[in-house]
């Protein structure tokens, strides 16, 4: 694991975001601001145009650049969002690490995500998929679960997580203004969330990244 996953993983969470780009943006037009996926792309179009330096870093201090990045080309609160998440697997992880090491690295992510949000799950927000996900990985990883499984199970945790969303109240940010009408909308940081997890997982099943 190195520069080189990196970019493989930034490389198909973004095509998978531009894929559902007028999705998100209509979730985001009923209870936001209607900029989220807007400021997501132009991150991503960001860290693309840095690949080679990306790509020549090791794990840990590819994570910390796309960072940086991240934190400077990203609106809104999807910026530090991200890049807490980023800075916080960044600590936690090492070139050679297993399953174990990178289920721990996750959930050091979604941690500070968390601290940095002050939100926690059941708020109707990104937390609602990225802290059932870490759950899991991390029991997985304690059960020795193989590479394979988890790279299986991780995408249908979030895909039914972002979906649980849908009847929730919103607590935090614009859609929270909205109270009862707020429900039965998908959040759009949920839904931008399990599309990433699904696509770095499939990436990362293929084996060559």
């Amino acid at each position: 694991m190195n520069g080189k996953t990196v970019m493989a993983c930034i490389d198909a969470a973004h095509a998978s975001l531009k894929g559902h780009a007028d999705e998100i943006a209509s979730l985001d037009q009923a209870i936001g601001d209607g900029d989220h996926i807007i400021n997501l792309l132009r991150g991503m179009d960001a860290l693309t145009g840095m690949r080679a330096q990306i790509e020549a870093e090791a794990f840990a201090p590819a994570l910390k650049l796309a960072a940086t990045k991240v934190l400077s080309t990203v609106g809104g609160s999807s910026g530090p969002l991200f890049f807490s998440m980023l800075t916080g697997m960044a600590k936690t992880s090492t070139d050679d690490a297993g399953v174990d090491g990178f289920a721990r690295a996750f959930a050091a992510g979604v941690e500070a995500v968390g601290q940095r949000g002050k939100t926690r799950i059941g708020s109707k927000t990104m937390m609602d998929v990225l802290i059932p996900v870490a759950e899991r990985f991390t029991a997985m990883a304690d059960a020795l679960a193989s590479t394979q499984d988890v790279l299986e199970e991780l995408p249908r945790i979030a895909e039914e997580n972002m979906l649980a969303t849908r009847d929730m109240l919103a607590t935090k940010g614009r859609a929270s203004f909205l109270g009862e009408r707020s429900r039965g909308h998908i959040d759009p940081g949920a839904r931008s969330s399990q599309l990433m997890i699904e696509a770095v997982c499939a990436r990362l099943a293929q084996g060559d990244a």
